[in-house]
């Protein structure tokens, strides 16, 4: 099946959030916005929230978890090694190892995470909208097929309106993306 889209370019955030705006009120539905970086704005005005902090608050509990449970079986049930006057729980001294641990299980894991939900993995054809997406140009993608023609038709129109550099329609084939 083939991907049909409008791309509209634009240079400023503040003319990214105010197309998006207007593309809101007119119930045009955004297939999706690449900016260079993050704008919390955006996800605001999309209605789309992100799980991943979520995921990495869980990620974060089950790893220090873990590790705590790996230190007291190696240093108290497998190898109860006193010396010193250590006592065989000396949990004060697990702090350290278990917070760096954990700061590592929750980074590998979000990135993970993020990487599967965001199908960002190797041998995977993603389609490139605009060659300076994520260098100094902010894209909005409206797909064709599931707005209908008049309604990209008024997008573009909106684009204008809103002071679009660039106003591209593309096209991809499904055994075809860059």
């Amino acid at each position: 099946m083939n991907g049909n889209y409008i791309v509209g370019v634009f240079d400023d955030d503040e003319k990214l959030l105010s197309s998006i705006r207007t593309l809101n009120e007119k119930s045009i539905f955004i297939h999706e916005v690449y900016t260079p970086y993050p704008i919390h704005e955006v996800l605001k005005l999309l209605k789309r929230k992100s799980r991943l902090p979520t995921a990495a608050l869980l990620y974060g509990f089950s790893g220090a978890i873990a590790v705590l449970a790996f230190l007291y079986y190696t240093s108290v049930i497998s190898w109860p090694i006193v010396y010193g006057g250590k006592p065989f729980n000396s949990f004060p001294s697990f702090i350290v190892i278990t917070i760096i641990l954990t700061i590592l299980t929750v980074t590998i894991t979000s990135l993970a995470t993020f990487s599967i939900r965001s199908k960002l993995y190797p041998g995977q054809n993603n389609r490139i909208f605009h060659d300076e997406a994520t260098d100094d140009k902010f894209i909005v993608v409206i797909d064709i097929l599931e707005v209908g023609e008049a309604v990209g038709t008024e997008a573009k129109a909106i684009f204008k309106s809103d002071g679009a550099v660039e106003i591209l329609t593309k096209s991809f084939d499904d055994e075809q993306t860059n």
